[in-house]
């Protein structure tokens, strides 16, 4: 399983140039809830930018419940009300990009309660995941060769089997920008690598065994740096 690498800053600003665009087009049209938009093409010619970049602005407003997306019929304009809708979106463009260490702290918070939730729900397929993970990891760094993705890929695995959808999804939101600047902020010393195997290992047994009480400590001993990094402690 190859990650793909993308970061946060990179489509910013022309993400919020659509954003805006589609907010000033609701407004020019009069649309109201449960109205349609144009199609992706449309409005990416509209405004000169990729249909990737306008999928990307569209599933954010998605994702604040402002647009709603229907399998072979469009998008749509969510119900709710234009007055809420403008404030919404000004709300969105301005938000702050996250900082990397506010990044990390979220993942320690998080994973804390999905390693939990993990060793409580756990199916047989999950543990499967988990396990390949695991060993992929390890074959990369019994190796020597680096191991940032598959590290991250053995913590989505858990996060999967808590299956809480919520806390997967950001999960999988934060997870590129954490691989992306994770050597330039030397949060992980190579030489603890081979220690994080047994961590590794220890998360994974406490999971297998059904034990949420163990698994979240193991977690949160295996985030030692972490807590480093974040708290200065």
């Amino acid at each position: 399983m190859k990650l793909e690498v993308l970061t946060i800053n990179e489509n910013q600003k022309v993400q919020n140039l659509i954003i805006r665009g589609i907010r000033d087009f609701i407004n020019y049209k009069n649309l109201e809830p449960g109205d349609k938009l144009p199609s992706e093409r449309m409005l990416s010619e509209k405004f000169e930018v990729s249909r990737s970049n306008v999928r990307e602005a569209i599933q954010k407003l998605e994702f604040y419940g402002l647009l709603k997306s229907r399998p072979q019929s469009g998008t749509f304009v969510a119900n709710i009300g234009v007055i809420a809708l403008n404030g919404m979106i000004e709300d969105i463009l301005r938000l702050d990009e996250p900082d990397f260490k506010s990044l990390v702290e979220t993942r320690i918070l998080l994973e804390l309660k999905t390693t939990s939730l993990a060793a409580t729900r756990r199916t047989v397929e999950d543990l499967e995941q988990i396990k390949d993970a695991l060993e992929a990891y390890k074959s990369k760094v019994l190796n020597g060769e680096d191991a940032v993705q598959e590290d991250l890929l053995f913590h989505l695995a858990i996060a999967k089997a808590s299956h809480n959808s919520t806390m997967n999804t950001f999960m999988l939101i934060i997870t590129p920008e954490i691989i992306t600047n994770f050597e330039k902020y030397h949060v992980c010393d190579k030489g603890l690598v081979q220690e994080a195997i047994k961590e590794h290992q220890e998360i994974y047994e406490a999971i297998l065994n059904q034990d949420p009480k163990l698994a979240k400590q193991k977690m949160k001993d295996h985030f030692n740096v972490l807590y480093q990094f974040c708290y200065n402690i």
